[in-house]
């Protein structure tokens, strides 16, 4: 994502959190879908993130909707909430490889699935460019 969006900024960090958290989420069934086998627990947890995800990209859709509608003049106080909300993300996406690290290293039927390995380190990679978007936004007083 460049950073050169100036008073669009609050804007373009909500698309792009919109946009991977709706990711995210479908991430989570494509895992499901290449690994029908897969331990109950892990379904259960890739069910959990999916709902968690959805709610994420809810809030953003909620905010992308509140910018649009001022005009694009957005009030320190929702600057703030904006941020509060990318920090949450950020460690929600945080959280999200933390799991999938657990799934490559404990899951058997993923492991013996080398396109499920393949995609789970490609959905890692996803997850982890958007971790670094995150910081990187964070990292720069708006």
């Amino acid at each position: 994502m460049q950073f050169h969006y100036a008073e669009k900024m609050p804007l373009r960090i909500l698309d792009e959190g919109e946009f991977w958290k709706r990711q995210e989420s479908e991430h989570t069934d494509v895992i499901r879908a290449l690994v029908p086998n897969l331990e109950p627990a892990f379904v259960a947890a890739l069910k959990g993130w999916e709902q968690a995800f959805a709610q994420t990209d809810a809030i953003y859709t909620r905010y992308i909707e509140l910018v649009v509608r001022s005009g694009h003049v957005v009030s320190p106080a929702i600057i703030e909430q904006i941020n509060r909300l990318v920090e949450f993300s950020l460690q929600q996406s945080n959280q999200f490889v933390q799991l999938l690290d657990q799934l490559g290293m404990e899951s058997v039927p993923l492991k013996n699935n080398p396109t499920a390995i393949t995609v789970l380190n490609h959905i890692r990679r996803e997850s982890e460019y958007f971790i670094g978007i995150a910081q990187e936004y964070l990292s720069k007083p708006c």
